[in-house]
């Protein structure tokens, strides 16, 4: 069910070319998305918009703009990459990819006209029915997504963000794959420093470097899909990719374990789940007749072979020893409200923070990680060895968290340091002791207070602006 949102979002009955905003489905630091009428064609569809509040803020005249000269660059990027990614998703017609009648400039931003998809998502279905989890019902769900998944690597396009919550199970019970992650990707922030945007417990390990350091393909998308599988199969999600590095908890999927699933199909995805890329199903089509899934001949080989042999060799870049340093630092996840039920398809922003309404992202700033983990020993790059093998830090910093809700969103300084925009910020890794915080939005008055971090419960800070006003 849509509503009317925060202050940022156009209000209902707002008119966008042909299109009558009649409610707000969901919204985050970077996009909203409306319910509409689009009323030359007389049918229901879902716009996205490119705003990105933490850049911008929106006139009396409806329009965007940048708040000050130097988030120009980084706006116009995001909108750059808004409308390429909607150019990009245009081309599709397949029933499990998300649909885009159209796309326009507008209010100096940008806009995408989607089909609205009504139903429910992956994660709910499983939470609200577990006994429709077996392996034939898995099945019928994977065979639709695999075949969408392959007519994007015939075009040289990743998904990059498979995720519970992005795969919508529709009324009529067609499957479809919303937020698409392709365009995801490290660019400039506010501060000059580098983002990374994951899912907690979904991305594989070579989307923490998001470089060239380690090549990504067909592998990529199976370790985030064999993961949805793993948390509905077991009822949570595996551990992050990267701590698995260092000693991997996860256990292999035994029949013996899941009554209703055979060896066969929980082998398919204890391999797709390997930590080390070519260990993995290089495509789709290998993928398939792992799982034992008929029906699946028209599946075409991947535009891109396997990762280059010398991955199975070669030692592991700068940003793997950073992230064991992240490791052993403390918590870096931060998470956002689940989208309603009546999910919508949208591209998300390749902008420093989150860009969609997808409910789980883990932020990671290499800026902030310099500072927080300024102390640890140096840490030098990690082998491509097995887990037992990998070498671990031998002490670091000790750390709390730092717990945020804000509303509708503010920039928060710790300690006169700008640790980012919440939301979608949620988490901060923090020493321990005693500090000053600072949330500030150019609309309100700025709200400070001292907060006390120990390592036996994460310290608070909560703030609705708009609450707060006389």
């Amino acid at each position: 069910m849509s509503g009317a949102g925060s202050a940022n979002c156009l209000a209902i009955g707002t008119r966008l070319a042909e299109f009558e905003i009649t409610g707000v489905v969901g919204e985050g630091g970077f996009g909203i998305v409306y319910m509409a009428i689009d009323h030359a064609l007389q049918r229901t569809v879902a716009i996205k918009e490119y705003m990105p509040a933490a850049l911008a803020a929106r006139g009396a005249d409806f329009s965007v703009t940048v708040r000050s000269r130097r988030h120009g660059e980084a706006f116009e990027a995001g909108l750059r990459s808004f409308i390429n990614e909607a150019r990009l998703l245009a081309q599709f017609e397949h029933p499990a990819l998300i649909r885009v009648h159209r796309f326009w400039e507008q209010h100096q931003t940008a806009y995408m006209a989607m089909r609205y998809y009504e139903g429910q998502t992956f994660k709910d279905a499983v939470k609200q029915h577990p006994g429709l989890v077996n392996e034939a019902w898995l099945k019928s769900i994977l065979k639709p997504i695999l075949e969408g998944l392959d007519a994007l690597y015939q075009a040289d396009i990743l998904h990059r963000d498979i995720s519970p919550e992005n795969i919508m199970l529709q009324s009529s019970g067609d499957v479809v794959l919303l937020d698409f992650g392709a365009a995801r990707r490290i660019v400039t922030g506010l501060t000059q420093s580098l983002t990374v945007i994951l899912k907690p417990g979904y991305a594989p390990v070579e989307q923490y470097a998001d470089d060239n350091a380690m090549t990504q393909g067909p592998w990529t998308d199976i370790y985030s899909l064999c993961a949805v599988m793993y948390s509905a199969i077991t009822g949570k999600a595996p551990p992050a990719a990267v701590a698995r590095m260092l000693s991997d908890p996860l256990t292999a999927l035994r029949a013996s374990d899941y009554p209703g699933f055979g060896q066969q199909f929980l082998d398919a995805i204890n391999r797709g789940l390997a930590v080390r890329p070519e260990e993995r199903p290089q495509s789709i089509a290998e993928f398939t007749a792992l799982l034992g899934i008929d029906g699946q001949a028209a599946m075409r080989a991947p535009v891109q072979a396997a990762p280059p042999a010398k991955l199975q060799k070669r030692t592991w870049p700068a940003w793997a020893a950073a992230a064991v340093a992240l490791l052993a630092a403390g918590s870096w996840m931060a998470s956002r409200p689940s989208a309603p039920a009546a999910a919508v398809a949208g591209a998300p922003v390749p902008i420093p923070l989150a860009a969609t309404i997808s409910p789980k992202e883990e932020i990671i700033s290499p800026d902030d990680l310099k500072k927080e983990t300024a102390s640890a020993p140096t840490v030098l790059p990690v082998k491509l060895l097995t887990p037992a093998k990998a070498k671990v830090p031998v002490s670091a910093r000790a750390l709390g968290t730092l717990n945020l809700s804000i509303k509708p969103w503010g920039q928060v300084f710790v300690d006169g340091q700008d640790k980012g925009v919440s939301p979608p910020l949620k988490q901060l890794p923090l020493a321990l002791g005693k500090h000053r915080v600072r949330v500030t939005n150019p609309h309100f008055a700025p709200y400070e207070m001292t907060i006390t971090v120990d390592a036996k419960a994460p310290a608070s800070v909560s703030r609705d602006f708009a609450a707060a006003m006389p």
